[in-house]
């Protein structure tokens, strides 16, 4: 998929853009704000609701992809007589956008930022998203801060969130962060959070979560064109999730003991996908002992094996599924996200996701001992189909451009034929999913006897620029 937050300031190659106008249409993409909408953005942005609580002498920073401006989170990490403490300042979105307005009612009709390498079609007019509501450096900005005690082993042992006024005090980027922690110059901050990052992603271990650690297609520029590559996350990337994790359990707990909230839950495996898996395994000639549990096998596999690679597609499976669960009263059943192996909610993106505003806003009324405010219970019942629709939207969205410019850069080359690795292949019908290393495409596969895990050559038969459809054939099929 697409790298999310990136957004590229070139324009669209002119062999695309029908292909991504027609796109945007099919899904329902919108081209910008009504004009109410905007000119309630404007008011609220001057207006915000501050809270009492004044934090800035808290020095926080941001650690996002490069270019991104739709700041939500900024993190502070510090040692303690028994552990840390980690405190994370959440753009407060809740402080611009009044329940019921125009601006709400919009934020429910798109549910999510959706981005494409030109452009970002935002859950919120930029003046907010990029501006009042983000966590710009050197500003003053209300947001909910959330404390979380941890002990010595990055365990959390307490937990509070209340309203406060933040300032960031830098914007750092992925790639450059990464580079100062190898040459031995990345400061407290970035230091801190490779230690409590580690450290917690020893617990998701513990506990028995998992993270798949997937290349995935990336969108970038070279000379003026539009390419595609397999990226892996860097190091610093897993250690800053761990942080939103970290307090998405946390919110999860509060509103658990509380009886009300909304959670990101995904069933656990089913005995059927986990012995599907395993003949998977065997049938690429990948050891997984019988007494050797799914986690553990993921985490050993290496993507850079075309075997592996296959093999690590395949789990991807298991965590299909993933919805949301609003309750008050009485929990869910099923509370749990099994791949994080814990209860978990969406609290730390408010700026780009619908349902994380909701979220934040029940847990600092349980953290405060009051009610939950009527517009968030009113809302709750309906914000699991309102984000299962948006996401739906999204990953289409964010599939389908990377189909386009597949097809735009294997276009020139029909007739050709490409040696890649056999990823998937559907029982019913035998068709498979073709991974090509150069150019970093995976595209449908037809024709001869498709084996899972290994290497061929095929020959482009297809490639449709304006359906962003490629296909490849066996040769000699």
């Amino acid at each position: 998929m697409p790298s999310r937050h990136v957004l590229l300031r070139d324009s669209e190659p002119p062999v695309l853009a029908e292909g991504l106008r027609r796109l945007r249409a099919a899904l329902g993409v919108p081209s910008g704000f009504p004009a109410d909408v905007l000119a309630e953005a404007e008011e609220a942005a001057k207006n915000p609701v501050l809270p009492t609580r004044d934090a800035t002498d808290v020095e926080f920073v941001t650690l996002d992809p490069e270019g991104s401006t739709d700041l939500d989170q900024a993190f502070h990490l510090s040692r303690t007589a028994t552990g840390y403490l980690f405190r994370y300042a959440i753009a407060d979105v809740a402080a611009f956008v009044r329940p019921g307005g125009r601006i709400d009612a919009e934020a429910h009709a798109r549910g999510e930022t959706l981005y494409a390498p030109t452009r970002r079609t935002p859950l919120h007019p930029e003046v907010l998203s990029e501006g009042a509501t983000s966590l710009l450096p050197d500003q003053v900005r209300p947001a909910l801060l959330w404390e979380l005690q941890l002990d010595a082993d990055g365990a959390t042992t307490g937990i509070h969130v209340e309203r406060a006024l933040v300032r960031s005090r830098a914007k750092l980027g992925y790639v450059g962060a990464q580079a100062d922690l190898d040459a031995g110059k990345g400061g407290e901050q970035l230091e801190l959070l490779r230690t409590i990052g580690q450290l917690r992603q020893k617990l998701e271990v513990a506990r028995g979560g998992v993270s798949l650690s997937v290349p995935e297609q990336e969108i970038v520029p070279t000379d003026g064109q539009w390419k595609l590559a397999y990226r892996a996350a860097l190091p610093v990337e897993d250690w800053n999730a761990q942080l939103s994790l970290a307090t998405g359990m946390a919110a999860a707990d509060l509103m658990l003991k509380a009886g009300v909230g909304i959670l990101r839950t995904l069933p656990p495996a089913r005995d059927s996908s986990l012995a599907k898996l395993r003949r998977t395994a065997s049938a690429l000639r990948i050891s997984w002992p019988h007494a050797m549990g799914y986690p553990e096998f993921v985490r050993g596999l290496d993507a850079s094996v075309p075997a592996e690679a296959a093999m690590l597609n395949a789990c991807t499976m298991l965590f299909r599924g993933a919805g949301y669960q609003a309750f008050s009263g009485t929990p869910p059943e099923q509370p749990l996200h099994a791949a994080i192996a814990a209860p978990y909610a969406h609290v730390t993106a408010p700026l780009r996701r619908l349902v994380d505003r909701y979220a934040g806003e029940t847990c600092v009324a349980i953290c405060a001992g009051a009610p939950v405010p009527d517009w968030v219970t009113a809302a709750l019942p309906d914000l699991p189909s309102e984000m299962d629709e948006s996401d739906r939207r999204a990953n289409k969205y964010e599939r389908g451009i990377v189909d386009l410019v597949e097809a735009m850069l294997l276009a020139p080359s029909l007739g050709h034929s490409f040696t890649g690795t056999v990823i998937e292949v559907d029982p019913d019908d035998g068709d498979g999913v073709l991974q090509l290393a150069e150019p970093a495409v995976e595209a449908r596969v037809k024709g001869g006897d498709l084996i899972l895990g290994q290497q061929i050559a095929a020959t482009l038969v297809a490639a449709d620029l304006l359906a962003g459809k490629v296909e490849f054939r066996v040769l000699g099929s």
